[in-house]
């Protein structure tokens, strides 16, 4: 193995970027036009052919593992659109999950990075008690009105270091949480099928009621939902820092409840945690005891919109005359490469006019924690999202991941713009609730 030239080589046990993927890369410019961040900053190191000619610096002992190297890496928004227009198949997804692992295990992360990992990756995401304690707290302290004081008074400007900046990135609080269950949700009629729903971190927080949606269209469409307890965060958020092995340790524990549970299918409203759900088999490929349950599960694992297309999903009977637009989430269209099946769901809404975005495809943006860790590069490529969206001139911008809602509904207010944000399914719920309005005996509740 080719250990980095600097003070803390690399052990053997690291996982590292293999060869067979690295020189796949015969760095033909495709992935350029593609990429966010190279589209917004317009240089080679902050593109995936420069990233990856870092990397093979780095495996052929040209370059060590140095700040500056550490600096472009980190730049990367992990939204693999790369890899949609590659030609030659480069897994850029999982080279740089290695890159970043080696970072991790030399300590050598950037100080934003430090702080989150300190304080969230490793503390609340691991422990889904710790994070729902820490979710109240922050929900008192929006909702009590200290939060607005603060920032009004400018008392955070005293703050030492960049608590200020990482302040102004808290996520905003749903006003219901949803929490794992030991109910079952009984489908409308006839079961079908018994879905397994992925809870998850952070999306149950913020957007509980998405979640809540979700439930109720799977039941209106023939599925019983177990919501199972002991489940807890996918994991994506510490792989795509570098932290394989508390990845690990989080599939691992997703692997055995969802597995007991004995579902049809694992579903989940929010395709960055799908994305990653589907490569557990690549997370725990060499694990001897949970390679083959790992196998099993990524193979059950859906998105909730390819999932209900495939059944066939059911046609609202009530009709939602509404503009809307779509943004693609890049973990659904470019991890995925599942693109249709939203469309599908929405266009099968009666009254519902869909509008294309101009490069719905490319990030907002959100990439995980990518906004507090590179707040200002982020705006940026918001900036340009928020532009695509005025010009559909719609009502309501529809996606499929709660970083997506977050990001775009930040910025959008930041605007003070009428236009909304909603999920796929909070749309098709919504549809279905006006039909459970003209027709009361038909009531999922």
């Amino acid at each position: 193995m080719v250990q980095p030239l600097n003070n803390s080589p690399v052990s053997q046990d690291y996982d590292i970027p293999s060869e067979s993927d690295l020189y796949r890369c015969v760095h033909c410019g495709l992935c350029l036009s593609a990429c966010p961040t190279y589209r917004t900053l317009k240089v080679e190191t902050e593109s995936p052919r420069g990233r990856i000619a870092l990397m093979k610096a780095v495996k052929e002992e040209r370059l060590p593992i140095s700040d500056r190297v550490v600096s472009h890496w980190e730049m990367c928004l992990q939204c693999r659109a790369c890899e949609a227009v590659c030609p030659s198949g480069v897994p850029y997804g999982r080279i740089m999950e290695y890159s970043r692992a080696q970072v991790f295990k030399l300590n050598k992360q950037g100080d934003n990075l430090k702080m989150i990992s300190k304080y969230f990756l490793n503390v609340a995401l691991p422990n889904p008690k710790r994070l729902l304690v820490g979710a109240y707290l922050i929900r008192l302290y929006q909702i009590s009105g200290f939060q607005t004081l603060l920032r009004t008074s400018r008392i955070l400007k005293l703050l030492p270091g960049k608590l200020e900046s990482f302040e102004t990135q808290l996520p905003v609080m749903g006003k219901k949480f949803f929490t794992p269950t030991e109910t079952i949700f009984k489908a409308q009629g006839k079961s079908e099928h018994k879905v397994g729903l992925l809870s998850g971190c952070v999306m149950p927080l913020m957007q509980g009621e998405t979640m809540r949606a979700t439930v109720r269209v799977l039941n209106k469409n023939q599925c019983d939902v177990v919501v199972p307890i002991g489940q807890g965060c996918c994991g994506a958020l510490n792989l795509h820092s570098g932290d394989l092995e508390t990845a690990r340790d989080m599939a691992k524990r997703n692997i055995d409840i969802f597995l007991k549970a004995e579902v049809d299918v694992i579903v989940t409203s929010s395709a960055g945690c799908g994305s990653n759900m589907k490569e557990y088999c690549e997370l725990l490929k060499n694990d001897p005891v949970y390679s083959q349950k790992a196998q099993v599960f990524s193979g059950l694992t859906k998105d909730i919109t390819e999932f209900l297309v495939n059944l066939p999903i059911k046609i609202p009977n009530s009709r939602i005359p509404r503009k809307i637009t779509y943004q693609d989430p890049c973990h659904l269209a470019h991890a995925q490469r599942i693109t249709s099946a939203p469309r599908q769901i929405l266009n099968c809404i009666p009254g519902v006019q869909l509008v294309e975005m101009e490069d719905s495809s490319v990030c907002c943006g959100s990439a995980g924690i990518y906004s507090a860790i590179q707040p200002k590069v982020s705006n940026q490529i918001l900036e340009d999202k928020l532009q695509k969206i005025a010009a559909t001139n719609t009502q309501q911008v529809v996606t499929a991941n709660p970083g997506c809602m977050a990001q775009i509904e930040s910025g959008l207010k930041n605007q003070k713009s009428a236009t909304t944000v909603c999920h796929v399914v909070d749309l098709l719920d919504e549809a279905y609730q006006a039909e459970t309005v003209d027709n009361p005996g038909n009531s999922p509740r």
